[in-house]
């Protein structure tokens, strides 16, 4: 099989998604049996593709801007991939939307259907193609790759799809050691992007109401690409905020940075309204990093007991989870064994060899023809 995997998400700033195509792709570099090929694709008028971006693959790097080449493939299906890299068996699309093929198996990726449920927290593309192409898309696709179980019953019950058209492919744990617990209190932090979706302004002012009955708790730090704004955010939290000292918004940070943060802090705290997966979860726990976290979406499938769960919308909850973290000891160091464990269960080999089994269903799917 020649395959291509659109690598785009990964080309500058990772974030889940980006993550997500770099360890797939590359865990299935690393397994090509004799005679297939993998080509990572890329389209940008100013980033370029590292040709030592993904080992073992050909990298293909069109200088075509990124929203022109999505516009005429999501709203006219043209040009083919064929013109822009060399002949395939399987196109994989890391979005709902199909790349436009002459005569391969389409592959795509469902995240979540957030751009369904809240399409106002959405913008550009996503809010102008998702909610009306990506039901129409999935249904034609060859397969269809989710990364988790419940990604996948939403997409069997939404879009009424097979289940056997349907392979979970989990995000694997990063190859860190785990950590030192430190001798004091570090942050509480978030780390992800920083979108309507991930419900900040609840956690900011969960983390008021813990100020005010601890106000030696340790500060809260916010990391991750900023698509709103701090004061949008301030502004949207419900009792007055913290000191401004007390919360830190870092922006975008870098591998290196993020597993230092992950180390030093006393805790991760994902409040999000939906996560398709919460790759940030499975980064803490990998490190022994407690978490508490939404008892939305996947998060109770990734967590599962490593962590404390809580309704994100309920602020009494997440501060009473805040503050019993920093207040018991041997609970953070039980969650830590925990989250060492189970994130033990997730592996990008193990999800490498079930893209390869769906990339063939696809190909004998497409040579079969409509049922």
């Amino acid at each position: 099989m020649d395959i291509l995997i659109d690598y785009r998400p990964a080309l500058r700033q990772r974030t889940g998604v980006g993550e997500y195509v770099h360890g797939l792709a590359t865990s299935l570099a690393a397994r090509l049996d004799r005679g297939d090929s993998l080509t990572v694709f890329s389209s940008s008028w100013k980033d370029r593709l590292a040709r030592s971006s993904v080992p073992g693959a050909h990298h293909v790097d069109a200088r075509i801007p990124v929203r022109l080449l999505n516009l005429g493939w999501h709203r006219l299906e043209w040009p083919p991939v064929e013109w822009l890299a060399p002949p395939l068996d399987i196109v994989h699309s890391l979005h709902p939307l199909l790349i436009p093929s002459r005569s391969a198996a389409q592959v795509v990726t469902v995240h979540d259907l957030y751009f369904l449920d809240r399409p106002h927290h959405t913008s550009g593309e996503i809010r102008r193609d998702y909610a009306r192409l990506a039901q129409t898309h999935v249904r034609r696709a060859d397969a269809v790759v989710v990364n988790s179980k419940y990604t996948s019953r939403q997409l069997i019950e939404r879009f009424g799809i097979d289940a056997d058209r349907v392979s979970v492919c989990y995000p694997g744990r990063p190859s860190w050691t785990p950590r030192t617990e430190p001798s004091r209190l570090g942050p509480v932090l978030f780390l992800g992007t920083v979108e309507p979706r991930k419900n900040l302004p609840r956690l900011i002012e969960a983390y008021s109401a813990v100020l005010n009955r601890r106000p030696d708790a340790p500060d809260l730090v916010i990391a991750g690409r900023m698509l709103i704004s701090r004061e949008e955010i301030l502004s949207a939290a419900k009792s007055a905020g913290p000191d401004e000292h007390r919360v830190k918004f870092m922006g975008y940070v870098d591998d290196g940075e993020r597993q230092r943060l992950l180390r030093e802090a006393s805790m991760l705290v994902l409040p999000s309204l939906e996560e398709g997966f919460g790759i940030p979860a499975l980064e803490a726990m990998t490190l022994g990093l407690p978490v508490v976290a939404s008892n939305r979406g996947a998060l109770p499938e990734v967590v599962h007991d490593a962590g404390l769960l809580v309704d994100p919308e309920d602020v009494r909850g997440l501060a009473a989870a805040i503050e019993r973290l920093i207040a018991d000891g041997e609970l953070r160091r039980s969650l830590a064994a925990r989250g060492i464990e189970q994130a033990e269960k997730f592996s990008w080999d193990n999800s490498a060899a079930l893209l390869y089994d769906a990339y063939r269903a696809a190909v004998a799917r497409k040579q079969r023809g409509p049922r």
